[in-house]
This record gives C-alpha cells, sequence and structure tokens, in this order.
C-alpha cells in the first residue's frame, strides 16, 4: 500500500509539473505548433535516461525512489520518456532492428488507435 501512495504521489507531482511546462513552451513558444507537448517529452526523456544510468550503473536508488521517479514522476510527467527508455534498452540490449520496430509499431498504431477512437465519435455521433 506505501508503494501505491509513493506511486500516486509522484504522479500528482509529475502531472502538474507537465501541466506548467507546457503552459511556460505555449507562452514562449507560441500554440501553432504542439511545443508544450515536444517539451515535456524530450525533457522528460533526459530526464528517465539520467535516472536509469543511476539505476543501472551504480545502484544509487532504492526501490521506492526508483517507483516514485519512474512510475510517478515521469509516468505523470509524460509515458514517452518510459517508451524512449525501452527503445533504448533495447538497442543496448543488441537488437537494434526491435527497438526500431517498436518505434515504428507504436507511431504508428499509436495514431491509428486515435484516428480510430476520433472516427467512433464521428461516426456514432
Amino acid at each position: 500500500m506505501l508503494q501505491i501512495l509513493i506511486i500516486g504521489l509522484g504522479g500528482f507531482i509529475g502531472t502538474i509539473a507537465r501541466y506548467g511546462v507546457s503552459i511556460l513552451a505555449y507562452r514562449y513558444a507560441g500554440a501553432t505548433f504542439p511545443f508544450g507537448t515536444l517539451t515535456v517529452n524530450l525533457v522528460g526523456c533526459f530526464l528517465i535516461g539520467i535516472v536509469y544510468s543511476l539505476i543501472q550503473e551504480r545502484d544509487l536508488l532504492s526501490t521506492s525512489s526508483r517507483l516514485f521517479l519512474t512510475v510517478g514522476v515521469f509516468g505523470g510527467f509524460t509515458t514517452f520518456s518510459s517508451f524512449g527508455n525501452e527503445t533504448l534498452l533495447l538497442m543496448r540490449a543488441g537488437s537494434p532492428l526491435l527497438g526500431l520496430l517498436y518505434v515504428l509499431v507504436s507511431v504508428l498504431l499509436g495514431v491509428l488507435a486515435v484516428w480510430g477512437g476520433y472516427a467512433v465519435v464521428v461516426r456514432g455521433g
């Protein structure tokens, strides 16, 4: 139960941070391009790279800290960081083609899923 609370607290922090970073990005870069989401995704990827290097290379973080940061904060901030990290892990494990396949399938099926959800509402309404 404590782990769930730790993750929930991290998710709350990450969600609020996502909103704040998005607002700032749109304020300074404009809304003609999704700069808010792009900024959040890139910052999240950079930060998860730091955290995972501390976990894998130096074993510096406790289980609770790992859950708080990776599942909680970064999960609330952006799941794109997990996507980027998983892709890198596949490539570092000697499977660059599997990493590339993961990227292509995720992006293409993700866009198709959004289109499908949109189509269900438009055609159903």
